[in-house]
This record gives structure tokens, sequence and C-alpha cells, in this order.
């Protein structure tokens, strides 16, 4: 099993430097490592604001007791965006950069529920109850002697 990870490692750190190597290539090193730290503020910053926005949007689902489980998976799936955005590398910030894509975002979510093993209800609503029912009954007080 370490030499699954260690040949996974390996081929990860190989296709990084090989895409660093061919990018620094093409536009010159100093570029390269501005557009690796670039890639990172630019994604925190996407991330932050796309993060507070799945917050809002969870905070008003669970005020309409409605289930927020679409959220939390789109958090999910920001929470691994910036993990691989804040990787040095241009292959973790391509992937990084995909799945701050909203239409990935919901393939993701379609196809992570789709393998729940469990249906997920909403909350109940107190709506449904009426004001008008009444319930009749009699008590006696009893005191501790």
């Amino acid at each position: 099993m370490r030499v699954f990870g260690f040949i996974i490692l390996f081929i990860y750190a190989y296709l990084e430097l090989s895409l660093f190597i061919k990018v620094a290539d093409s536009i010159g090193v100093f570029l390269a490592l501005i557009a690796i730290i670039a890639s990172s503020v630019i994604g925190l910053y996407l991330i932050t604001k796309q993060g507070l926005k799945n917050l809002s949007i969870m905070q008003q689902k669970i005020a309409n007791h409605q289930s927020p489980k679409d959220e939390i998976i789109k958090s999910v799936s920001l929470l691994f965006s910036g993990f691989l955005l804040l990787i040095p590398g241009f292959l973790t910030d391509i992937l990084g950069a995909i799945l701050l894509i909203p239409v990935v975002q919901e393939y993701i979510v379609r196809f992570i529920v789709g393998k729940l093993p469990f249906k997920v209800r909403s909350f109940s609503s107190s709506r449904n109850v009426q004001v008008n029912d009444v319930i009749e009954g009699e008590f006696e007080r009893k005191d501790d002697q």
C-alpha cells in the first residue's frame, strides 16, 4: 500500500514539474512563478466569496425548514478547490479552478447525492399545526410530601 502511495506521489510530482517546465519555457521562469502565486491569491478570493454566498444560502434553507444537503456538498467541493489552489503548481491550480465552476459543482452534487444510501428528509414545518386545535383535559395538583 505504501508503494502505491509513493508511485502516485512520484507521478504527481513528475506531472507538476513537467507542466511547470513547459510553462516556464514558454513565458519565462519569473512569470511562471508569479502566475502560480497569483492563481493562489485569486483562488482564495473566489473561494471566500463563493463560500460566504453558500453559507447564506444554507442559512436561508435552514430558516425555511429545508434540507441544506446540496449546499453542504458544494461547501466540501469549495474546500477541496481551495486546498488544490493553495498547493503550488499548475496541475493542482487547473483542478482547483475546475472545481470552482458551478456546473461541475452541480454535477458533483448530483453524483454524490445519487450514491447516498439513504434519503434525506426535510425538517418538519410548524406551519402544519392549526391554531384552532384545542386539547381539553383535567389535572390535579399534588404536593410532594
